[in-house]
């Protein structure tokens, strides 16, 4: 029998981090304590399946906090719960709560972080592209949902990316945006959609094209050009930081 898709490996093996569980955040931490490291908020995909346990648990994200940490940063992964689309703004809240907390920690350089968002996460990237807080320096979105899918009922308009970056005026940090090839058309439409507002906006957009990738190819297709794209990713991030 085939594993569950929360119980799948990560495409890269980075040596484990030290992991502290504060309430409902884990902190990866990279080697060699001290302080001024960069700080990224990883942001898991919701909605997650029912009868999945928590996402921080997940290989995945295990695997993406032990990267980020062996590359320097202290990572936050918080635990999100997303039942419908009204819970988004309970989880947009959560966001901001590890943001504030991952940046008063004394091991952080709190002038110095990102998030990373993953899957349905994506619509919560319009409240840091309508009022990005000087702190933040960049962005990045991995298979991400940046439109409501159609069968939905109304979500609110902050979840909608792709408006807000056709309203706002704010400066934008640089976000990277990894894309597959095999995504579903209902998804691949609101990428393409957000691309073309970003260059519009002149948002400092970099996009990591991954063509032979599925929804998930970061534990679902171990090959070298899942690899190459999460360190791709990662290089473009860190390099914003």
């Amino acid at each position: 029998m085939a594993n569950s898709f929360w119980e799948t490996q990560f495409v890269l093996d980075p040596p484990p981090a030290p992991v502290e569980r504060h309430g409902d955040v884990d902190l990866h931490l990279p080697a060699g304590g001290g302080g001024g490291h960069t700080a990224i908020v990883v942001v898991h995909g919701v909605p997650g399946p029912p009868d999945a346990p928590d996402a921080r648990d997940w290989p995945l994200y295990r695997g993406y906090g032990a990267l980020l940490a062996e590359n320097g940063a202290v990572v936050a992964i918080p635990r999100l719960t997303v039942a419908s689309p009204d819970d988004l703004t309970t989880v947009a809240a959560r966001i901001t709560d590890t943001a504030d907390l991952v940046r008063a920690d004394p091991r952080v350089d709190s002038e110095r972080v990102a998030l990373w968002f993953f899957s349905g996460a994506g619509l919560l990237i319009g409240d840091w592209l309508r009022d990005p807080p000087r702190w933040l320096r960049g962005l990045a979105a991995t298979y991400p949902l940046l439109a409501p899918l159609p069968e939905w009922p109304p979500v609110d308009s902050r979840f909608h990316p792709i408006d807000v970056l056709a309203t706002g005026g704010a400066t934008l940090p640089p976000l990277v945006l990894s894309r597959v090839g095999r995504e579903r058309p209902e998804v691949d439409a609101g990428v393409t959609a957000f691309t073309a507002a970003a260059s519009r906006r002149g948002l400092p957009l970099h996009v990591v094209d991954v063509p032979n990738g599925r929804h998930g190819f970061d534990a679902l297709d171990h090959s070298e050009e899942s690899r190459a794209a999460v360190r791709a990713a990662l290089f473009h991030l860190l390099t914003a930081l």
